[in-house]
C-alpha cells in the first residue's frame, strides 16, 4: 500500500513543485494540466520511436521547458493575461494531441507500443533488506525516485540558497528587487520554465507508470497540483504533504471501486472534491494565523503607524 502511495504522488509531487514556483515568483502558472497532457503524449511518442523512455521523457521535458519559457516571453512582451494564456494552454494541449493521434495513428485512443520495454522496480542492494524501510526505500519506480529526490532539491534550492532567495523576493517585492539590481521578470520567466519541465516530466512518469497512453489520464490532477500549492501553506514540505493526501485519496477511490457499487464519475471526482474541501479548510486556518500574529501572507508583520500631529498642507 505505502508504495503504491508513492508512487502515485511522485507525479503530483513533480507537478506541484513546478506550480510551487511558479506562485513564489509571482505570477501562478495555472497551466500545469496542459504541460502535462503534453509531456504524457509526446514522451510515449519519443519512447516509441526511439525505444528508449529516457530520452521520451528527457527530450520531451526539455521541449516543454523552451515553450514555458516563450510563453512567459509572450505574457510579458504581449501585457497578456497570464491567467487567460494558461487556461487557454490549457486547451490547446488537448485539442493538439488529440489531433495529433488521429493523424499519426488513426485513433483517439489508447496507444500501445508492445516492443518499448517500460523499466519496473529498482531494487538497491542492502536496502531492501532493512525491516520495514527497506520496503519502502527499495522497489520503487524510477520515477518515484526521480520525484522524491527533485523534491528534496527543490526544499534546499527555495529555502537555502542565494538563489530561492531572490526569487522569493522577487515575487513578494518586485519593486524592492529591482532597486537590489534583480530582474523580476527573468526570474518570473525562469520559474515558468522550470514549471512546464516538471509538469511533462509528471505527464510522462504517468504514462511510464501505466505502460500506454491513455486520453485523459491526466484526470484533472494539474488542477489538484495548484491546489497542493496553497493546502502546503506556499512551502515545499507542505506542497509534498499535501501531494501525499492525494494520493491516498486515489488509493481509497480505486479500493472504493474494487469494494463498492459506486458510479465511476464519483470515484473519478473525489480527489478534486477532496481538493476543494482541504484547500477550503486550509485559507480557514490561514486567515485565523495572519488575523492572531497581525501577519499578512506577503507584506509580514504589520508595523503600527503612529499618527503625525503636523497637519498635512491640503488640511491648512
Amino acid at each position: 500500500m505505502i508504495t503504491s502511495i508513492l508512487s502515485a504522488a511522485a507525479p503530483l509531487m513533480l507537478a506541484s513543485l513546478g506550480a510551487l514556483l511558479t506562485e513564489l515568483a509571482g505570477v501562478l502558472g495555472i497551466f500545469i494540466e496542459g504541460f502535462m497532457t503534453m509531456g504524457a503524449f509526446f514522451s510515449w511518442i519519443i519512447a516509441g520511436r526511439t525505444g528508449s523512455v529516457f530520452l521520451g521523457a528527457l527530450l520531451t521535458a526539455l521541449a516543454g521547458g523552451l515553450t514555458g519559457w516563450g510563453l512567459a516571453r509572450f505574457v510579458h512582451k504581449t501585457a497578456a493575461n497570464p491567467f487567460i494564456a494558461g487556461l487557454a494552454l490549457n486547451l490547446a494541449a488537448e485539442g493538439v494531441t488529440g489531433s495529433l493521434s488521429q493523424a499519426w495513428f488513426g485513433t483517439k485512443g489508447v496507444l500501445r507500443f508492445p516492443g518499448l520495454s517500460v523499466p519496473g522496480p529498482v531494487r538497491i542492494p542492502f536496502i531492501e533488506e532493512l525491516p520495514f524501510i527497506g520496503g519502502i526505500l527499495s522497489g520503487q519506480l524510477p520515477f518515484t525516485y526521480i520525484g522524491w529526490g527533485l523534491v528534496l532539491l527543490g526544499s534546499l534550492v527555495i529555502g537555502a540558497t542565494p538563489l530561492g532567495l531572490r526569487l522569493r523576493a522577487s515575487g513578494i517585492r518586485p519593486e524592492a528587487a529591482v532597486e537590489r539590481g534583480l530582474h523580476p521578470r527573468r526570474y518570473r520567466e525562469g520559474a515558468w520554465a522550470a514549471a512546464a519541465f516538471l509538469a511533462c516530466l509528471a505527464g510522462a512518469a504517468l504514462t511510464f507508470r501505466v505502460g500506454a497512453y491513455t486520453p485523459g489520464g491526466i484526470a484533472g490532477r494539474g488542477w489538484i497540483a495548484l491546489a497542493a500549492v496553497y493546502l502546503g501553506f506556499r512551502t515545499v514540505p507542505g506542497t509534498a504533504a499535501a501531494a501525499l493526501i492525494f494520493a491516498l485519496a486515489e488509493h481509497i477511490g480505486l479500493a472504493l471501486q474494487r469494494f463498492a457499487a459506486l458510479p465511476v464519475t464519483v470515484l473519478l471526482g473525489f480527489p478534486s472534491a477532496l481538493a476543494l474541501i482541504l484547500y477550503s479548510l486550509s485559507q480557514g486556518v490561514n486567515t485565523r494565523r495572519t488575523k492572531g500574529s497581525g501577519i499578512t501572507p506577503e507584506l509580514g508583520p504589520q508595523k503600527s503607524v503612529r499618527k503625525s500631529k503636523r497637519r498635512c498642507p491640503e488640511a491648512r
